[in-house]
């Protein structure tokens, strides 16, 4: 199984550690693409600070970013588990999982990125800021400038198993999965059950927890039919149907009335 998830916007101080290293980051295919966003946004906030929070849509409150993304070359790395935060990681728990699941979280999760394209949780990089949807001068939109290279190592890194898409609209643009690997992909839309509205906290809390829930549990679904299977045994409300035609992804909607 693979799990794609977004990045959180907020994201920890990883205070002291050895500098990036881009060549020891996981999918080394991205390298070239991600030293080129790297040395651009470097570049960028290295210069005039306005232009920069501009491109970055900063508000005043968050200029110390540009100071912070303009030493990402030297500041110290984290693990990428360690640097994301928000309601998603907060329910996830990272830090809190067994040993055994926290191999699994190694293996199986991949956090997609604006700057990195996409990581391991085990792979040490600096806190950034730099969403997927900046347009940088050079480099224009990233979501488009991660297509090409993204098309070519995410085949291999999906495998032959579950791909469980928990990414926000903005990141599933820099890689949408295709033919049989689209066939065997999983996208969950999470409802309040009283109103079957989308809830921005409820949406994150719950995929953080269903993906918790799968690690915990070493559930290892190997298509989105098994996935609503060991769900449903995890104890969540699934509603889903097999996508009508061949290559295209399962759809499935998780039901919940609250978050302890």
């Amino acid at each position: 199984m693979l799990v794609l998830l977004p990045p959180s916007e907020g994201k920890a101080n990883p205070g002291e550690g050895a500098p990036l290293e881009l060549a020891s980051l996981s999918l080394p295919g991205l390298t070239a693409a991600r030293e080129a966003v790297l040395a651009e946004l470097v570049e960028l906030c290295a210069g005039d600070e306005e232009k920069a929070r501009e491109v970055l849509g900063l508000s005043e409150g968050l200029r110390g970013e540009v100071a912070k993304n303009a030493g990402l070359r030297t500041a110290g790395a984290r693990p990428a588990g360690e640097i994301y935060t928000g309601v998603l990681y907060d329910a996830l728990g990272l830090a809190t999982l067994d040993a055994a699941a926290k191999r699994r979280a190694a293996q199986e999760l991949l956090v997609f990125s604006g700057l990195w394209g996409a990581v391991r949780v085990t792979d040490p990089i600096p806190s950034y800021r730099c969403s997927m949807g900046v347009k940088l001068p050079g480099l224009g939109a990233l979501a488009g400038h991660w297509r090409a290279p993204m098309a070519e190592v995410m085949p291999e890194a999906a495998g032959q198993g579950l791909v469980l898409d928990l990414r926000s609209s903005a990141y599933a643009t820099a890689w949408k999965p295709k033919g049989e690997v689209a066939g065997r992909t999983a996208t969950v839309r999470v409802l309040h059950a009283p109103t079957r509205k989308v809830v921005s906290h409820f949406n994150k809390a719950t995929k953080g927890r269903i993906v918790r829930s799968l690690l915990t549990a070493a559930a290892a679904p190997g298509d989105p039919a098994e996935l609503v299977t060991a769900l449903r045994e995890l104890g969540y409300v699934v509603e889903a149907a097999a996508p009508g035609k061949a290559g295209k992804a399962w759809a499935l909607d998780v039901l919940v009335d609250e978050i302890h």
